[in-house]
C-alpha cells in the first residue's frame, strides 16, 4: 500500500471515529514527526493530544451554553476592598467547590448591590472551569418555567431538568413577592435536590424573614437546614454557607 493510500485510510479511521481536530491536524503532525524524528508514540501522543484539547473545549462549551449565565465574573474580579465585611476567606474556601462533594448549599445574604449575584455567578463560573454542569436562574424565571410547565404537562420533566445540574445558582429571591403557587414550586425545586446537588442562592431577606416567601412549615423546613449566621440578619455580615439537612 503506498503512503498515499495509508493518508487517506488513515484520515478515514479518524473520520469514522469522530476525531474531526485529529483529522484536520493529521498532515501537519506527520510533517512535525518527519522533521523532528519523532517515534510513533511520540507521534501518536501528539495527535491524540490535540483530539483531548478539542474535546474538552467542546464540553466547556456545552456548559458554558448550558448555564446562561449572565455575565463573565469570576472571584477575582470581586473587589473585597470595596466590601470589607465580606469574608474573604469563606468565599476562597467555597471556590474549591469542595461544597459539591456533599451537596451542601451556600447562601449569600445581603441588600442589593454588595455583590451577592457576582459571588454566585463567580462560584458557578469556577463549577463549570471545573467540568461541572452548572446552570443559573432568578427565582422569578424559575417559577415562571414551573408554571408553564404545569400548564403543558411537563411538570415532572422540568423538576427532573433542575434537579440535573450539580450547581444550581437561584439568584433574587425574595425581590418579588411570590404568589403561594409559586413559593410551592420554588420549594418543591429546592426539596427535588435534597442530598443530591448543591443550590447557591442569592436573597435580600433574611432567613427570619422567609415567611414573605413560603408558609409556616417551609420556613421551618429552611431553618433546618442549618443556616449559620443570624436568621434575622439582613446585612452583608450575614453572608452564611448553608449546609445541606442532615
Amino acid at each position: 500500500m503506498s503512503e498515499d493510500s495509508i493518508y487517506q485510510t488513515l484520515r478515514g479511521h479518524l473520520g469514522v471515529l469522530r476525531l474531526a481536530a485529529a483529522a484536520e491536524a493529521l498532515p501537519g503532525e506527520l510533517d512535525y514527526a518527519t522533521k523532528n524524528k519523532l517515534g510513533h508514540s511520540a507521534f501518536l501522543n501528539r495527535l491524540l493530544e490535540v483530539e483531548v484539547i478539542a474535546t474538552e473545549s467542546r464540553r466547556r462549551d456545552s456548559l458554558e451554553r448550558f448555564a446562561r449565565l449572565p455575565a463573565p465574573w469570576r472571584i477575582g474580579d470581586f473587589d473585597f476592598d470595596a466590601q470589607p465585611s465580606v469574608d474573604k476567606k469563606m468565599v476562597q474556601e467555597l471556590a474549591t467547590l469542595r461544597f459539591l462533594e456533599d451537596a451542601t448549599n451556600v447562601l449569600f445574604i445581603g441588600p442589593p448591590g454588595v455583590g451577592k449575584t457576582m459571588l454566585a455567578v463567580a462560584l458557578a463560573r469556577a463549577s463549570i472551569d471545573a467540568g461541572y454542569r452548572t446552570y443559573y436562574t432568578t427565582a422569578a424565571d424559575l417559577v415562571a418555567k414551573c408554571h408553564r410547565a404545569a400548564l403543558e404537562g411537563r411538570w415532572a420533566t422540568t423538576m427532573r431538568f433542575f434537579a440535573g445540574p450539580r450547581l444550581l445558582i437561584i439568584d433574587e429571591v425574595g425581590y418579588l413577592p411570590l404568589a403561594s403557587e409559586a413559593a410551592a414550586a420554588l420549594f418543591q425545586v429546592i426539596t427535588q435536590r435534597y442530598l443530591k446537588g448543591s443550590i447557591c442562592l442569592t436573597t435580600n431577606l433574611g432567613v427570619g424573614s422567609w415567611g414573605k416567601i413560603f408558609d409556616d412549615p417551609m420556613v421551618a423546613w429552611v431553618n433546618e437546614l442549618g443556616h449559620t449566621g443570624d436568621p434575622d440578619a439582613d446585612l452583608v455580615e450575614a453572608l452564611a454557607w448553608l449546609p445541606a439537612a442532615g
